[in-house]
C-alpha cells in the first residue's frame, strides 16, 4: 500500500497596528486564518522564544482606549493563563501552583478578586 506523505497545514495570525504621529497605537486589528475571524482589540501581549539567543522577545501594545481597570484585569488573566500553559508544557505542577498563588495575591492587591483563605493558609502551595 502506497502511503501519501502528510501535508503540513499552515495557519496565519495577523496583527495590524494603526499608530498616531507619536507611534502610539490607536487601533489594533487582528485576524486568524483558522478561525476565519477578524476583530479589534485594545491590547496585545506577544512573547516569542529566540532559540539563538536563549531569550524571550516581547511585544506589548495597548491603545489609549484601554482603561487602567481593564489593564489590571488583562495582566491578572495573563498570569493565570501563563500558569496553566506552564503546567501543560512542563508538567511542573508545584511551580504552576506557586504561579497561581502569586496571581491570586496580585488579584487581591488590585481588588480584582476576593481574598482567598485557601491560599492564605498555604494549602495551595
Amino acid at each position: 500500500m502506497l502511503q501519501v506523505p502528510y501535508q503540513m497545514k499552515q495557519s496565519e495570525i495577523r496583527f495590524t497596528i494603526t499608530q498616531d504621529e507619536k507611534k502610539i497605537p490607536q487601533k489594533i486589528e487582528w485576524s486568524a486564518s483558522d478561525a476565519n475571524k477578524e476583530s479589534t482589540s485594545k491590547a496585545i501581549m506577544i512573547a516569542l522564544w529566540d532559540d539563538q539567543e536563549n531569550t524571550t522577545l516581547r511585544i506589548d501594545l495597548w491603545t489609549k482606549e484601554m482603561k487602567v481597570d481593564e489593564m489590571k484585569q488583562f495582566y491578572h488573566q495573563n498570569l493565570l493563563s501563563m500558569a496553566d500553559s506552564f503546567e501543560r508544557a512542563t508538567g511542573e505542577v508545584e511551580a504552576a501552583k506557586a504561579m497561581r498563588h502569586f496571581a491570586q495575591e496580585f488579584g487581591e492587591r488590585l481588588k480584582l478578586v476576593m481574598k482567598n483563605s485557601f491560599y492564605a493558609l498555604g494549602k495551595n502551595k
